[in-house]
């Protein structure tokens, strides 16, 4: 079973949102992704998401396509990426993994190998930004039967269709994109996130995470007060890059602390 409902469960009974965390694994250099990842829960995150480096990360902003060539330089694969996750979880039993990415690598080994490969090391999902939820009933199916959530992003362009859909076959929660375009960009309005949730909700049954656009801890907060999760990834990266490699967990854990810090103020 997956530990991302769990997970959402015990925060909803604590009353407490979800920060959801991204990381491009493989940056700032291959030894640096597992200490990032134990320091993002020493901050405070929830559940994780790991970046799978790909050359054409089109739904990305430059931030996160600026991760994606650093790792790419040190030939950071799919197969780096699930050794990780077998390490973290050497030491770290219980925070959700979520694998993030673009079909063709896992189209380049199978899905049956990805989800089975997957399953082993101990991760607990997938994001897969181009398998819209009307073309992979097989690939949700097989997602489901790995005991692997298969998460969704929805949009304020998603039609009624595609959110029909996503309630159909998603799992662990949905990930609905705040601004249109790519992430990092732009700021939040949360009065518009609000409405839009509004009619998700009727059919999407799961817990919702918002991102694309969240900073710091006052838009965190804001976003609080209507998703069940934040979720933050451009603005991580940003503190990787400005810091020395030998104080990038160090910087990484207190911003994600300084998040968590305004979220549980807002619930105190």
């Amino acid at each position: 079973m997956s530990r991302i409902a769990p997970t959402f469960a015990a925060l909803a009974a604590s009353k407490k949102t979800a920060l959801v965390t991204f990381i491009t694994a493989g940056d700032p250099g291959p030894e640096m992704t597992v200490p990032l990842m134990h320091a993002l829960v020493a901050g405070g995150a929830d559940i994780l998401e790991l970046g799978v480096p790909f050359s054409d990360p089109m739904a990305e902003g430059p931030v996160i396509q600026r991760a994606c060539e650093r790792a790419l330089k040190f030939n950071v694969g799919i197969g780096d990426v699930f050794g990780y996750v077998r390490e973290f979880r050497k030491t770290n039993k219980s925070t959700p993994v979520v694998l993030m990415g673009y079909a063709n690598p896992i189209e380049r080994i199978g899905s049956s190998a990805f989800i089975a490969k997957a399953k082993e090391v101990g991760a607990d999902g997938a994001i897969v930004v181009d398998y819209p939820p009307e073309e992979c009933e097989e690939f949700a199916n097989a997602m489901r039967a790995g005991e692997l959530d298969l998460i969704f992003l929805l949009a304020p362009t998603s039609t009624p269709e595609r959110i029909a859909q996503v309630a159909r076959y998603g799992s662990g929660f949905s990930y609905y994109v705040s601004l249109k375009g790519v992430t990092g960009a732009g700021n939040i309005d949360v009065d518009d996130v609000a409405r839009r949730l509004a009619p998700i909700r009727e059919h999407v049954k799961l817990p919702i995470g918002v991102g694309f656009g969240i900073r710091d801890g006052e838009t965190a907060r804001a976003v609080a007060q209507v998703a069940d999760a934040v979720v933050i990834g451009s603005r991580i990266i940003q503190e990787i890059e400005a810091t020395p490699k030998d104080q990038a967990v160090e910087a990484v854990q207190r911003f994600v602390a300084g998040i968590r810090s305004a979220l549980d103020r807002r619930e105190a």
